[in-house]
């Protein structure tokens, strides 16, 4: 199966598309708008890379978070470190395990999917960006023939962007 997404500017041509693609073969319950009105990304199933990233950050934060801070701790008593001496050898315990659990939550930011979060590749990003914006995105699934088909008919109301997919699930 394979996917047709066309980024149009307002819901006249979004409507005008879906009824030009209503002459053509291919099946309308492949076809979907999403935007103001019609389906949202998340309904659709368009999922945020950055919202898995954030998950897997936190979940990883959450281990390494303790176990920084006992690091920390452990570092400190290990090797006698006075750092703070007017604060005292309990103070200095506790500090030690405030530095090890900040760079636990580092390190849990860091590997556990932080970049995802700002440097995201996918395409749903910009896809959603638009949808905010006030534009529409007409959604063709199909055989290669039927997507073919409706790339001639969407490339007559001159989208911003017309864009084809390979389903993930068959590659």
């Amino acid at each position: 199966m394979n996917y047709l997404v066309a980024v149009v500017a307002d819901r006249i041509q979004a409507e005008a598309a879906y009824t030009a693609l209503e002459a053509t073969d291919v099946p309308m319950e492949q076809v979907t708008i999403l935007g103001k009105g019609y389906k949202s990304a998340d309904e659709y199933g368009l999922v945020d890379p950055r919202d898995d990233a954030r998950k897997q950050a936190k979940i990883m934060a959450t281990w390494l978070v303790p176990f920084g801070a006992f690091g920390g701790i452990t570092f400190t008593r290990m090797t006698g470190l006075d750092t703070f001496a007017f604060a005292g050898e309990v103070s200095n315990y506790a500090i030690g395990g405030l530095v090890g659990a900040l760079s636990g939550l580092l390190g849990g930011v860091a590997v556990g999917g932080g970049p995802g979060m700002w440097l995201s590749g996918s395409d749903s990003v910009p896809y959603r960006t638009r949808l905010n914006k006030g534009k529409y995105l007409i959604v063709v699934k199909g055989s290669d023939n039927q997507i073919r088909k409706a790339t001639k008919v969407l490339r007559k109301f001159d989208p911003e962007n017309l864009q084809g997919y390979l389903d993930p699930a068959t590659t």
